[in-house]
């Protein structure tokens, strides 16, 4: 009984660690478009991550920026956005900041905006 309830107390703190955004499609999908998660990272420690996932678990994609030197912002990234991901014409995604092996909520220093894209599928 002991584990079972100790399994669950770090599932439920791991859950609560990052910050969902809920994120609304410019506009009304066509028949052969696809949908893009661009993220603007701001400034973060060397070895940090931000882990992207909607908010049943499923992986977007995990910005890693090894290369950036220490004061200057990390960049652009983008992820494409699975078809189950998208509810309503919206997307919600948990953000989590993972470093020195702790996880927590990104500022918005860190990641300074998200939006979604949307293109056609022969990009």
């Amino acid at each position: 009984m002991y584990t079972l309830v100790l399994t669950f107390l770090l599932l439920f703190q791991g859950a609560g660690a990052g910050r969902v955004v809920n994120l609304v499609l410019p506009r009304d999908l066509n028949a052969n478009e696809v949908v893009w998660l661009e993220v603007k990272m701001g400034v973060v420690p060397r070895g940090a991550e931000i882990e992207l996932e909607t908010t049943d678990g499923k992986m977007l994609g995990v910005v890693s920026p090894h290369g950036v030197r220490a004061e200057n912002e990390a960049g652009t990234y983008v992820f494409p956005v699975p078809p189950e991901a998208i509810s309503n014409n919206r997307v919600a995604v948990r953000m989590t900041f993972s470093y020195a092996q702790k996880k927590r909520a990104p500022t918005s220093k860190e990641v300074k905006s998200l939006r979604l894209k949307i293109t056609s599928q022969s990009r």
